[in-house]
């Protein structure tokens, strides 16, 4: 292991949130590493390359899903960290075909959360039809949010973020937001609709289904609302104004190797990664401990070998 990014999904694994959890398990699914040794059928990647493993560990290989190349929906994949060992270790054991190589120039340290966060963000934005002059709209401006945030404009679309409070305003502005609304001061529903008619797409990056139905109103026709953060209520919307407007509801969950290969293309190229925190293994309880009780700020990496 290089690194590995400690994900809210670690949070909820440790509160027993998936049921579909294998116990014992090492955490961590936003993994980099240098190959060490490989299988005996295995061709590559050979020993000493710089790798990447994602959220989504394996997939059966034959249903309809898996020959297209859309592994992350096999009904037969494994997660990472959860149904089998992450990251949260010196070594790990990862598929030939679900790691990812990283392209020259791009900081294992800090590209650790582009195979969780990253993907997520960027395949989000790729599933809800983003383009070039498109209207974006980010719900939270956490780890996948401000990764969407610099996806986004580095696309050529306008962004406008939505949140809570004004804490990470100057922050979305620095990465290109063009506008922050805050929603216990407006509602952000109508605050789209007067910008320019509405998003063309919302990307939900809070941890809340209910932040995603109070801002699905400020969609624009033919507009796409997109789940990435969501929790355990239930998404209730307006049926008629979706059926009038042609609205859309997607859900993104990560992504297909073919899909990290493009994340991490489009970040080395336009030099997006997001600001960590590095730290040791041993730090890890006590991070996800204040990250329980929300006093965790900055986005924390476990290193490994050495690394600063």
């Amino acid at each position: 292991m290089t690194a590995c990014g400690v994900c809210f999904t670690d949070l909820n694994l440790i509160r027993g949130h998936y049921q579909f959890a294998r116990f014992p398990v090492v955490p961590g699914h936003e993994v980099t590493g240098i190959v060490e040794a490989v299988g005996s059928a295995v061709t590559w990647p050979t020993v000493g390359t710089a790798v990447g493993a994602q959220f989504l560990y394996g997939s059966c290989g034959h249903c309809d899903y898996c020959v297209r190349a859309e592994q992350i929906l096999c009904p037969a994949k494994r997660i990472t960290g959860i149904v089998t060992d992450g990251g949260y270790a010196e070594y790990g054991v990862f598929k030939a075909g679900f790691l990812t190589p990283l392209p020259g120039g791009l900081d294992p340290v800090a590209a650790a959360p582009l195979m969780c966060a990253g993907i997520t963000a960027f395949n989000g934005l790729r599933q809800g039809g983003i383009r070039a002059g498109s209207r974006v709209a980010i719900i939270g401006a956490g780890a996948i949010g401000t990764l969407a945030i610099q996806y986004a404009v580095a696309m050529g679309a306008r962004v406008a973020v939505v949140g809570s409070s004004r804490g990470s305003e100057e922050y979305a502005q620095a990465l290109g937001a063009e506008q922050f609304i805050v929603t216990t001061e407006k509602d952000p529903a109508a605050e789209l609709r007067a910008w320019d008619g509405g998003a063309n797409l919302i990307l939900n990056a809070a941890p809340t289904t209910a932040a995603a139905a109070a801002v699905f109103g400020g969609l624009a026709p033919d507009g796409t609302l997109v789940l990435c953060g969501y929790d355990n209520d239930p998404l209730v919307l307006p049926t008629q104004p979706m059926i009038l407007n042609r609205l859309r509801v997607v859900a993104n969950l990560s992504g297909s190797p073919h899909d990290l290969r493009d994340t991490l293309a489009f970040s080395a190229a336009q030099g997006i990664v997001p600001d960590v925190i590095p730290i040791p293994l041993k730090e890890a309880p006590q991070t996800l401990e204040a990250m329980s009780s929300g006093g965790l700020n900055g986005r924390r990496v476990i290193t490994f070998q050495g690394v600063a």
